[in-house]
């Protein structure tokens, strides 16, 4: 969701009175740092959806110039977020929520209209406008939604679909799901089956792959729970085996940058983080390195 759609949010909530304040639940949602299972009072299906909801075909992904306002770090309920400035591989695991006729009509993150009908979502990071396939992790239902937006900020999630996009995949009716959010590339087949494997670049052959035996090619990362200071969150996996490949992915990439990937459980997720650092000045410029050398995406939290 566009930082207007949080201060509109904010303002029907009555929970803040501007959109640096610290915020707090809205009346049907869930407790900070539990997966919210319920849309936002207020808001919900439209009351005349189009009768051809299961027929409204996926985003086709095409080339498009990226906004030029919409990809510069900002900042939401205390949290910096660093978007991406190009498209890249990126594959993460976690709670998608969808948003509906509270914001049906207003303008997105990039100016343009929100349509609670058309296959788009909000994501935090990715680079906008782009597209990505969204999987439902339960029952392999997937759809090709293109992110016009920003959002969601709360409760963990990871992404925003639109109503229609919710519907196809089957999470419509309670609110969120999990899912695996990856995006599409420019030129890539969108009907090709993803991979097993979480990844943000091109990997260098494993170990595995000259004949070490796999207990052998890649030790794990320890998990830890919440350490103090401003982390830089890379990426939030359901499982701790997709956390740790998302790691060793990344070990040759961030070793020049001079940082190294952790693991920590916190939220029901197992998210891949750098630091902690003492300041969020900091981390901000972590971040920001990460973002000009690799051009990965980031979310900077603080203690």
């Amino acid at each position: 969701m566009p930082l207007s759609r949080t201060c509109l949010l904010a303002v029907l909530i009555a929970a803040l009175a501007a959109c640096t304040t610290t915020p707090k639940a809205p009346p049907s949602a869930a407790a900070p740092g539990a997966p919210s299972t319920r849309f936002y009072k207020g808001d919900g299906p439209g009351e005349n959806a189009p009768a051809n909801l299961d027929s409204i075909p996926d985003a086709q992904p095409r080339p498009e110039a990226l906004n030029r306002f919409a990809n510069r770090p900002y900042s939401v309920f205390g949290r910096e977020y660093v978007p991406a400035t190009s498209l890249r591989p990126y594959r993460e695991r976690g709670v998608a929520s969808w948003y509906g006729k509270m914001f049906h009509g207003q303008k997105t993150a990039i100016g343009e209209t929100y349509d609670m009908y058309a296959m788009t979502a909000a994501h935090p990071t990715l680079p906008l406008p782009s597209y990505a396939r969204v999987t439902n992790t339960a029952t392999g239902k997937s759809v090709v939604v293109r992110v016009n937006d920003r959002g969601p900020f709360l409760h963990d999630r990871i992404i925003d679909l639109s109503y229609a996009a919710a519907m196809r995949i089957g999470i419509a009716q309670k609110g969120s799901g999990e899912v695996e959010v990856e995006a599409i590339l420019p030129g890539e087949s969108v009907l090709t089956a993803a991979t097993p494997l979480p990844s943000v670049a091109s990997a260098p052959a494993s170990p595995q792959a000259a004949g070490t035996p796999a207990s052998e090619a890649r030790a794990s990362v320890p998990v830890t729970g919440a350490d103090g200071g401003f982390n830089v969150q890379l990426g939030a996996f359901a499982s701790n085996a997709n956390a740790q490949e998302f790691v060793a992915r990344l070990a040759n990439q961030l070793a020049p940058v001079g940082v190294e990937a952790k693991v920590r459980q916190a939220g029901g997720l197992f998210r891949v983080y750098v630091g902690p650092y003492p300041t969020r000045d900091e981390a901000k410029r972590a971040a920001d390195r990460l973002r000009e050398a690799l051009g990965l995406p980031s979310v900077i939290a603080g203690p």
